[in-house]
């Protein structure tokens, strides 16, 4: 049985936990109650069980690391803070060394963006060093692009007292393997690298036995998988996928038998799946995890010295990233914490974009709660409770059955005041299914609809929504405001399985845009939406889709919103077409309407924002595009946002409350005649 406590006595790091009552009548949130760093995240539990790490926040404009003995969570933590650096998340590497990864704004000459670098401290954060001992490069340059990157942990090695392997990311070493003494910093160097070396996997023994490479067949790219040989330790090519294919076949991990690996592949479905691997005989054996309607996505594995590297379980991306567990502990655990929690869940009847299939399968109400770490002999377990409606809440569960309550990450905001968010799907005129994420404001304030509506694409294209809390707070915040926000999941969009995503190929502006307008339909035929209340909002790619909403003559839009929009189409072609290898893997997707190049056809009022340390869109495509419009005479608004990049990661809390402030305001009062 599990028993849900809250740790409130001594200084239980009371900025954490405010437990003041909700007031009685739900006023919608602030921009900064969802811009503000939260006062509790990436939690982490040692693989001993006997700490907690997390980043906190004392004012919700700084953060600091804490770190709590789980058999005294009453008694205040270690407090860890930064004097130049901002933290972005926190990682045991072993029981007494933390992982920080650390991130900064940078200037060199004309070059603004930020720099993220990665430390080992001990948990009282005597001592930062970097992951991996600096060098010293031959030139100014090199100096310079050194500064940018970054050394990438590539195992933790779990069944090794003091070392980490760690790959060097810096021009003149690039991809060499060091296995660093996280206690002293020695590294050593256990592999040289070469440019055609694109990844590694190691084995149970902390070895390595897989890479990729990649190389060229006729003038085409392909990535090849090398494993070492379990009898005569040489390198052999087993199979490989093409870029232009789209169509990857990896090793995702090894066994305790030196000829059986496991591998994860697409090829020939339209769901990738994991499978066993004959090493000698280059077979693929039975599946090891498939699911007829999700992307299987990661293996998850025990790192207890007793069982290491037995599958626990499988996270499959379905509404939400979630775990098969084979693991009878911790899927007794998973359940026992959804009922203390208080989880209940929703039959949805589903569709499967790919295959056509139909099946029931149960979404959470508002909120789910997840297992989200463990000590190595699982006898603590860190859970998560979160959801589109619920700002994440951390546990720790204990043997005995007890859930302490460790923090809440936003407890200023009153749920109450938030909408409803749930899974749907549509057809698109073409008849494809598409997945969506539909929040509505809550009936109790804004009744029953039809509400002004925002369609919100994503940005990428090749990503996806989840069914999980917004951090950019875009949903919410409108939400609670009396908007319905729609989020397609348009052809293009990847994690819904195979068709979905190549069914988005050169199709920009188009096919992929009807999906949205598809969208705003359906929510107008369903009376969510109000037909002449309907605006286009979206980031990055979700900014260029907003951008094309406003030149195409659908008459559904009053107005469009495009934060780093990158809306030079052929600018995007000319920088895929010069790698080598994106001009095969996604050059000859990037084809269709250019926004910029007709901007002067927009027909709606459009407002235009962009950080001006931007590294990913440059500020010249929202600054091109407005030139365009006021060249025309068109209504438009262009705000350009003091350094902020293009990553959430980037955005401290006045830039988050900006985004969110001018949109609003824009929306009010410049989106067509009477506003939004």
């Amino acid at each position: 049985m599990v028993k849900l406590v809250e740790h409130l006595g001594g200084v239980v790091v009371a900025f954490l936990l405010c437990l003041c009552a909700s007031p009685a009548a739900a006023a919608p949130p602030a921009a900064s109650d969802f811009a503000r760093f939260a006062s509790i995240d990436s939690v982490t539990i040692s693989p001993d069980g006997k700490h907690i790490a997390a980043l906190t926040s004392p004012d919700e404009q700084t953060e600091n690391i804490s770190v709590w003995r789980t058999d005294a969570l009453a008694t205040a933590p270690i407090v860890i803070g930064s004097s130049h650096m901002r933290f972005l998340n926190v990682a045991f590497l072993k029981d007494d060394r933390l992982l920080v990864t650390a991130i900064q704004t940078f200037t060199a000459g004309n070059r603004r963006g930020h720099l993220t670098k990665s430390y080992v401290t001990d948990l009282e954060g005597r001592e930062f060093k970097p992951l991996l001992p600096e060098g010293h490069a031959r030139d100014a340059e090199v100096a310079w692009v050194n500064s940018v990157r970054d050394a990438t942990l590539l195992n933790r090695l779990p069944l090794d007292p003091q070392n980490v392997l760690v790959v060097d990311n810096r021009v003149e070493t690039e991809g060499d393997v060091y296995k660093v003494n996280v206690y002293t910093g020695a590294a050593t160097r256990v592999e040289h690298s070469s440019e055609k070396i694109a990844g590694r996997q190691v084995d149970l023994a902390g070895e390595i036995r897989g890479r990729q490479k990649i190389d060229y067949d006729n003038g085409n790219v392909y990535f090849a998988q090398l494993i070492k040989n379990p009898d005569s330790g040489a390198w052999e090519e087993h199979f490989r996928w093409y870029a232009k294919d789209r169509e990857p076949m990896e090793v995702i991990g090894f066994t305790d038998d030196p000829n059986i690996a496991y591998v994860a592949s697409s090829k020939g479905s339209d769901k990738t799946g994991f499978f066993e691997y004959d090493i000698r005989n280059r077979r693929i054996l039975e599946p090891l995890f498939q699911h007829k309607m999700f992307e299987a996505e990661e293996l998850i594995r025990s790192t207890d010295r007793a069982d290491y590297g037995r599958v626990l379980g499988f996270v499959y991306l379905a509404e939400e990233p979630r775990v098969y567990w084979v693991d009878d502990k911790l899927e007794s655990l998973d359940k026992g914490v959804k009922v203390a929690l208080g989880i209940k869940t929703t039959p949805v009847d589903w569709v499967d974009p790919g295959t056509g299939a139909r099946a029931k399968i149960a979404v959470a109400q508002g909120a789910d709660a997840n297992i989200i770490g463990w000590s190595s002999d699982r006898s603590r377990v860190l859970v998560e409770k979160s959801g589109p409606k619920q700002p994440p809440e951390y546990y720790l569960l204990t043997t005995d059955g007890k859930l302490s309550l460790l923090g809440r990450s936003r407890p200023w905001l009153d749920t109450t005041a938030l909408g409803d968010t749930r899974l749907v799907e549509y057809a698109a005129r073409d008849g494809l299914t598409i997945p969506a994420f539909l929040t509505t404001p809550p009936t109790g304030i804004f009744g029953a609809g039809p509400y002004p509506a925002i369609i919100l694409p994503h940005g990428g294209p090749w990503a996806r929504d989840f069914y999980s809390w917004d951090p950019s707070g875009f949903t919410q915040y409108f939400a609670s405001r009396g908007y319905a926000v729609l989020q397609p999941q348009f052809r293009g969009s990847e994690g819904w399985g195979d068709k979905l995503w190549r069914a988005g190929d050169a199709e920009w502006g188009q096919k992929m845009q009807d999906d949205k307008d598809d969208g705003a339909k359906w929510l107008i035929a369903q009376k969510i939406a109000a037909p002449d209340r309907i605006a286009m909002f979206g980031y990055s790619y979700g900014g260029y889709a907003a951008m094309v909403a406003a030149i195409r003559p659908n008459g559904l839009y009053q107005c469009s919103v495009s934060g780093a929009g990158a809306g030079d189409l052929a600018a995007l072609q000319r920088d895929t077409f010069e790698n080598r290898y994106q001009r095969e893997f996604q050059n000859p997707t990037i084809k269709g309407l250019d926004a910029l190049a007709h901007a002067r056809e927009a027909s709606i009022p459009v407002f235009l924002y962009h950080g001006d340390r931007d590294q990913i869109v440059e500020l010249q495509q929202s600054e091109k595009f407005a030139a365009q419009l006021k060249a025309v005479g068109r209504p438009y608004k262009f705000t350009k946002i003091a350094d902020m990049g293009h990553q959430y990661i980037t955005w401290m809390p006045n830039m988050g409350e900006q985004q969110l402030t001018e949109v609003e305001a824009f929306l009010k009062n410049d989106c067509g005649a009477g506003g939004l």
